[in-house]
């Protein structure tokens, strides 16, 4: 009588351990993220964006610039057609403003002409990309979004491949967004001034977030307190609006 109480015992033991992992094998696999997208190897090689006037440019805008905080630039500023340009003071420009100039001027025509070649690139091993790409590593090539795209539960990377001179583009149909202390990452010889971000609409940049590219945004940019980007941030028709922010012209 005793053994068979026994093994009744074991029996049910067993089964309600069983039936446990069972139920925890199926929450946590219908919670569990998506897999991350395979990023294909591209075979067709990009040529830079052309800058021109805009070049030299770290922050360029259409309506308006404003800034809060202790922001630090490194390269020149421009507003075309806008005439506001506030908070510098306490932000630091090492480089020199140009409000309505010839050199304003000439950098908003220029950035619509590299906005319109970015946005016009084709390829035959185009990769199409969507939503949230925190997590992935970028090679050379073509990219493009059909609606917006964020940097949301991971870090982005960029791999040249050992290629300094390699090139990345990335078409976007609409917003370009990071989340607080995402950061973008080069590797294997990859350089921010030659990633170049073609935006149709607006971009944010996160609380702390650091990016990595020139970015071409229809209309406006946006930097969270404490955000950092090494590249450009030009605007064609909306403003430009910093808080405490440390931008560095690649």
């Amino acid at each position: 009588m005793n053994t068979l109480k026994i093994i009744t015992t074991i029996a049910i033991i067993s089964a309600s351990i069983f039936a446990g992992c069972k139920k925890k094998n199926t929450s946590s696999g219908s919670g569990s993220p998506e897999p991350l997208m395979v990023i294909p190897t591209q075979t067709t090689t990009q040529a830079p964006v052309m800058m021109s006037g805009a070049a030299g440019l770290a922050i360029l805008a259409g309506s308006g610039i404003t800034n809060t905080g202790a922001t630090n630039i490194t390269g020149d500023m421009g507003l075309s057609p806008g005439t506001s340009i506030g908070g510098f003071p306490p932000g630091i420009l090492v480089g020199t403003q140009h409000i309505n100039d010839a050199i304003a001027n000439q950098a908003k025509l220029d950035l619509t002409a590299a906005y319109n070649d970015a946005a016009g690139r084709t390829a035959t091993d185009i990769v199409t990309i969507a939503g949230n790409i925190g997590g992935l590593t970028l090679t050379p090539g073509l990219y493009k979004s059909t609606s917006s795209l964020a940097i949301s539960s991971g870090d982005l990377t960029f791999d040249a491949k050992g290629n300094p001179n390699a090139v990345f583009i990335i078409q976007i149909a609409s917003a370009l967004t990071t989340t607080s202390g995402r950061q973008v990452f080069l590797t294997n010889g990859a350089s921010a001034s030659n990633i170049f971000w073609q935006v149709g609409t607006s971009a944010t940049f996160g609380t702390t977030s650091v990016f990595k590219g020139t970015v071409m945004a229809m209309q406006s940019i946006s930097f969270n307190t404490g955000a950092k980007l090494d590249g450009r941030a030009l605007a064609r028709t909306g403003a430009v609006t910093m808080s405490g922010n440390t931008i560095v012209k690649h």
